[in-house]
């Protein structure tokens, strides 16, 4: 038996680094078998454990995985790879929304060289120019529920990395973040305020700094 398991680990996609994956994608299909891609959750409906109303334990569902054939298997790994890459997605939303600020255009003389953040790369979460006219999930980002990668770096380099610089992540009211974000991702960090308005600002903002000479 533990030859057997070995050399399953060793073969099969479902096991080791991936193992995990395998068990997430699971525990959503039990809670909402909407929410994972129609592949998978075509594979969890056939197989006879998935049938019950009750959670069951995993390693039924990771050896009927392991004996598919191995081309089926291959079109998972496919299937995995972009789970994978939607993830890395959230994830550079997230880093934009605290990190942004690090290479906003702040200081309109240039003095001071910007700060370099691996983070708020494309390189960083493995991208690629080919993935840049994929598809993702947007989540929370203030947007349309699906854009392609190009647009959602756009749209965050626009609102985070431009001329208005933003640090709210450290709020720990969630309710208080989200009207920021609404007001920032919403506007692209662009403020559109009319001509009347603008004046106004301007005017208060040269009475200030003459109050300060």
């Amino acid at each position: 038996m533990a030859s057997l398991m070995e050399t399953m680990q060793a073969n099969s996609l479902l096991f080791g680094a991936n193992a995990a994956f395998v068990e997430d994608v699971y525990e959503a299909y039990l809670a909402n078998p909407t929410s994972v891609t129609p592949e998978w959750r075509a594979y969890f409906d056939a197989l006879p454990a998935a049938q019950t109303a009750h959670d069951i334990a995993h390693s039924p569902i990771q050896r009927a995985f392991a004996a598919l054939p191995r081309h089926t298997q291959d079109v998972d790994a496919a299937d995995v790879s972009l789970e994978r890459k939607q993830v890395a997605v959230l994830q550079m939303i997230n880093a934009h929304r605290f990190l942004g600020v690090r290479i906003a255009n702040l200081d309109p003389l240039a003095r001071h060289a910007k700060q370099e953040v691996p983070e708020l790369t494309l390189a960083h979460y493995g991208f690629t120019e080919a993935d840049m006219d994929t598809t993702f999930e947007t989540g929370s980002l203030v947007a349309a529920q699906r854009l392609t990668l190009r647009e959602i770096v756009q749209l965050l380099r626009q609102t985070y990395c431009s001329s208005i610089g933003a640090e709210y992540m450290y709020i720990s009211d969630i309710q208080q973040k989200r009207w920021i974000q609404q007001r920032l991702e919403g506007s692209r960090g662009v403020a559109n305020y009319e001509a009347v308005k603008r004046r106004e600002i301007l005017q208060r903002l040269t009475a200030a700094e003459t109050l300060e000479r």
